[in-house]
C-alpha cells in the first residue's frame, strides 16, 4: 500500500482498520472461512497489532468473524441473502428519515443537496463520486430532525460496506437522486419515502448479485 491505514483520513486507528476489514468482508475480498492472521494485517495496514487486534473484537461482536483461542480468527461474512436484508433494513429507515425530511428541511438543505448533484454530474466514477454519494444522504437524514432516528441509521450502516459503490458495478444513480431532490424540494412525502427506499434497496440487490456470481474461494 503506498499510503499505511496509519496515515489515512477519517477515524481512530482502531476504527480504520475495523472499516477497512469490514468493508473486505462485506464486499466478499474475504471470503467465508478466511483465515486473519494478525501479524500479516499489521504489516499491511502498517500499524500495531493492538488496533488490528481491538477491531476484530469488534468484528466478532458484529458477527462477521469468528475468535477461537487455538485456531485464531475465522470469516464468517455474510450470504447474498443477508446482504439484501441488511440493505432492506437500511432501506427502511433511510425512507423515513425522507419522508420527515420533506416535511422539515430548509432552504439551505436543499441548496446544499442541489450543489452536491451539481458537482456529482462532473465527478469520475472514483472515490469523489464516492463520497458525494454519501455526503448527500447524510444531508438527507440530518434533515428528518430526529436524532434517534439517525441513531439507528448508523447502527444499520455498520452493516453496509463504505465502499461498495467503488467495487461493484452499478447502474446510473444520479436520475434517482434527481428524482428524491425533486420529491424533498416539494415536499411530497410519500414520495420521498418511496425513491429513498427503492434507491437503497437496489444497491443492496445489485451487491448480492455480485457477491452471488463471484462467489471466490476462502484463503
Amino acid at each position: 500500500m503506498a499510503k499505511t491505514l496509519a496515515n489515512s483520513i477519517g477515524g481512530t486507528v482502531r476504527q480504520r482498520a475495523e472499516r477497512e476489514l469490514r468493508d473486505r468482508i462485506l464486499t466478499g475480498a474475504l471470503r467465508p472461512g478466511a483465515r486473519l492472521d494478525l501479524d500479516e494485517i499489521s504489516a499491511e495496514f502498517g500499524i500495531s497489532r493492538t488496533p488490528v487486534r481491538e477491531a476484530l473484537l469488534e468484528l466478532s461482536f458484529q458477527g462477521l468473524v469468528e475468535i477461537a483461542p487455538r485456531s485464531g480468527v475465522k470469516v464468517i461474512g455474510v450470504s447474498p441473502e443477508a446482504t439484501v436484508d441488511n440493505f432492506a433494513i437500511l432501506a427502511t429507515l433511510s425512507g423515513k428519515a425522507a419522508e420527515w425530511a420533506a416535511d422539515r428541511i430548509t432552504p439551505d438543505d436543499i441548496a446544499r443537496l442541489e450543489e452536491l448533484a451539481s458537482a456529482r454530474d462532473s465527478a469520475a466514477q472514483d472515490h469523489g463520486l464516492v463520497d458525494l454519494n454519501w455526503r448527500f444522504h447524510r444531508i438527507i437524514n440530518e434533515a428528518s430532525r430526529s436524532p434517534h432516528l439517525l441513531s439507528l441509521i448508523r447502527q444499520a450502516v455498520r452493516l453496509i460496506p463504505s465502499n461498495y459503490l467503488e467495487v461493484i458495478p452499478m447502474h446510473d444513480q444520479s436520475g434517482e437522486h434527481d428524482e428524491l431532490l425533486r420529491a424533498l424540494r416539494d415536499g411530497r412525502a410519500r414520495q420521498a419515502r418511496d425513491v429513498a427506499e427503492r434507491h437503497v434497496l437496489s444497491a443492496g440487490v445489485s451487491l448480492a448479485e455480485w457477491l452471488s456470481e463471484n462467489p471466490g474461494t476462502a484463503e
